[in-house]
């Protein structure tokens, strides 16, 4: 479309300067309109490659996940966000998560009654603390090991070149994000702690500029 508009207005070149050539607006104009669909169509092209992408990697992490603990849905999650180590509670894992209170209670009976997970007494006495047992521990260190398998898997096909390109794009794009602390640990659910020391996403939702 650019080389027809660049045509039609070499051929107006016999028009005076000043004049106005129907032929010539005619093509500019068509030019812009069409510019102005194909831009949004390339960002849809874009999402939805991404999706399917996200949708890959989620697969295999999920994949692995049940190989380690036998379970799937938030159980793997919520045995990284316990492993944290911050005096996780039923409520705030209820947040993280995005499950109801009766919800979040079953998860944590499940995996009480596996033995990954123990209640203790919370720093004020009131509210009681959910921590890992050795063997939550190890399941927890496996399931992040297959989960950094099933991505890296992915990348194999990349170049290190490729692969250091979509690092930079990846840590933008996460940074570019409008995000609470809240939104982070949501996010950040199932990330290896140990490998990613320096999260990129910011936490002032509401004034990060886009």
């Amino acid at each position: 479309m650019l080389r027809v508009v660049i045509a039609a207005l070499h051929l107006c070149r016999r028009c005076a300067p000043g004049q106005i050539c129907a032929q010539r607006t005619y093509m500019v104009k068509l030019f812009f309109v069409r510019s102005a669909h194909i831009i949004p169509g390339m960002e849809h092209g874009i999402a939805n490659l991404l999706g399917a992408l996200s949708l890959a990697v989620m697969d295999r992490i999920e994949q692995g996940a049940r190989e380690v603990v036998g379970r799937g849905g938030e159980t793997p999650a919520a045995l990284i966000v316990i492993g944290y180590g911050q005096g996780m509670t039923n409520d705030k894992l209820r947040r993280i998560l995005g499950l109801s209170h009766s919800g979040t209670v079953r998860l944590v009976d499940r995996l009480v009654s596996d033995r990954l997970v123990e209640r203790r007494a919370g720093k004020d006495g009131r509210e009681v603390a959910l921590h890992l047992t050795a063997s939550g521990a190890a399941s927890r260190n496996e399931l992040l090991a297959s989960r950094i398998s099933a991505v890296t898997s992915l990348l194999d096909v990349l170049s290190a070149a490729e692969r250091k390109q979509l690092a930079t794009l990846i840590r933008e794009l996460l940074a570019r994000q409008d995000t609470s602390e809240m939104d982070r640990f949501t996010i950040c659910r199932m990330c290896d702690d140990r490998v990613c020391t320096n999260c990129p996403l910011p936490t002032n939702k509401g004034q990060h500029a886009r």
